[in-house]
């Protein structure tokens, strides 16, 4: 299992804990329960002088979901991981519908404001809302963990895919070419380009192979834009046959397979806009902090027989990941950016009409949406038993409460309800232990 985050009575970060010691701990009335998500105790008794053990926080930066890893540098052993799943594409939908919304109403010559866009000056290192969350996600974590535990240092795959090596190996010295790197950029680059599937007969978990569009022998080239993947048989059929001769029956493939491998990939696109972002945004931390590429991540997790998780990715971020890295029965934790909410004061139509009013409380009886509660019902009332948790708070205290199942519970008296954890924009869930490769 994951080990337990430790604070003493100043909320000054220790060394985690096995969950063993800390139930120890929590029995023995020595600690008592500070968050749930992360899990973290803190003691009772202040520690004089306490020995601190360095971890290594290590990032995976994904356009969906971002692996995070705190490992120790001497031991290997794997102490937390989490996957931090975005909300990037709920705000570009919430933005583009409220564009809609806007300019709708705009085109109907109302007394309604005129666009100001024009007038409007972008600042330095502006980035669009939906990457911006993205690096706000990460450093408020980052943020989180720092004051949990003895972070020392931080390792984040700066880059994805080596572009720049894979057009000029020659830049980064004669190991990418040689050595036992060579082709991993080119190859997870082209793995996840083609969607891990043969480009000509569309199979899938099979071996394959690196192709050449247009033939060397017919002056194809060694770039990305003219490589793609297929199985054995079809690279062996194609042979040295230009890609429009050996698809001239099927003139539709053909357009898609040449439309794809001149495409950039999206996802590496967002994550290539907000490296530097996040890099300048991790250096106020005051830690030193190491770079790494997408192939390299790949080169160590396949060297030492990890399993594909973005968080054991995370792990193997880096050159200084260790020789062996200990995962066994580590539960990750999954955290969803949900957000606070909104600011729209007014619900609208596709038509752009109100239909509702928000009200401008958030807090209710001392509780707001969101927050994770336990409710223990009496027996008398239609909703007895014991309820745990998000609660929707009303004004009028009856509150609804979503439970871990899904399920909905109507009609929750606001008296019934304790705080476990308030409302902090996540979500979080337990993973699956990785149980090894």
């Amino acid at each position: 299992m994951s080990y337990v985050f430790v604070v003493d009575t100043d909320l000054h970060p220790l060394n985690p804990v096995h969950p063993g010691r800390a139930r120890i701990l929590l029995s023995s009335g020595k600690a008592a329960v500070l968050k749930r998500s992360p899990f973290t105790i803190v003691l009772k008794t202040s520690v004089e002088q306490p020995t601190l053990a360095p971890l290594r926080l290590k990032l995976d930066p994904g356009s969906n979901t971002t692996g995070v890893a705190l490992v120790s540098d001497q031991s290997g052993q794997v102490v937390f991981a989490a996957d931090l799943s975005h909300r990037g594409h709920a705000i570009k939908d919430a933005l583009q519908s409220r564009r809609g919304v806007r300019r709708s109403r705009r085109n109907r010559q109302t007394r309604y404001r005129k666009p100001r866009f024009r007038n409007r000056r972008r600042p330095k290192g502006w980035l669009p809302p939906s990457l911006q969350s993205r690096i706000s996600n990460i450093t408020s974590l980052v943020h989180r963990l720092q004051k949990l535990c003895p972070v020392s240092s931080i390792s984040m795959e700066l880059v994805k895919f080596d572009l720049q090596q894979m057009e000029n190996p020659e830049m980064c010295g004669a190991e990418y070419q040689q050595g036992t790197l060579a082709g991993y950029e080119l190859r997870e680059y082209l793995l996840d380009k083609w969607h891990r599937t043969c480009a000509y007969c569309g199979r899938s978990n099979v071996p394959l192979q690196i192709e050449h569009m247009q033939p060397k022998a017919k002056g194809g080239t060694e770039r990305a834009s003219n490589l793609t993947l297929s199985c054995g048989p079809c690279n062996q059929k194609k042979g040295t046959q230009d890609i429009a001769v050996f698809l001239k029956k099927k003139p539709e493939l053909l357009a898609r397979l040449v439309a794809q491998a001149k495409a950039p990939l999206k996802d590496a696109t967002a994550v290539n806009a907000t490296r530097w972002a996040l890099f300048e945004r991790l250096k106020p931390f005051g830690l030193p902090i190491e770079c790494g590429s997408g192939g390299l991540t790949k080169f160590n997790r396949t060297k030492r027989g990890l399993a594909k998780t973005h968080w054991l990715d995370a792990a193997c971020v880096g050159r200084s990941t260790p020789e062996s890295i200990h995962a066994e029965g580590i539960v990750p934790l999954c955290i969803k950016a949900s957000g606070h909410g909104n600011r729209q004061m007014c619900g609208t139509d596709k038509h752009g009409f109100p239909i509702r009013h928000r009200q401008r409380q958030k807090m209710h009886h001392g509780y707001q949406t969101g927050d994770l509660v336990r409710a223990v019902v009496p027996e008398p009332l239609k909703t007895a038993g014991t309820h745990v948790g998000r609660v929707q708070a009303r004004a009028t205290g009856s509150f609804d409460i979503t439970t871990k199942p899904g399920t909905r519970v109507a009609g929750v008296g606001y008296q019934y309800c304790r705080p476990i954890q308030r409302c902090d924009g996540y979500s979080y869930t337990k993973g699956v232990p990785y149980a090894g490769a």
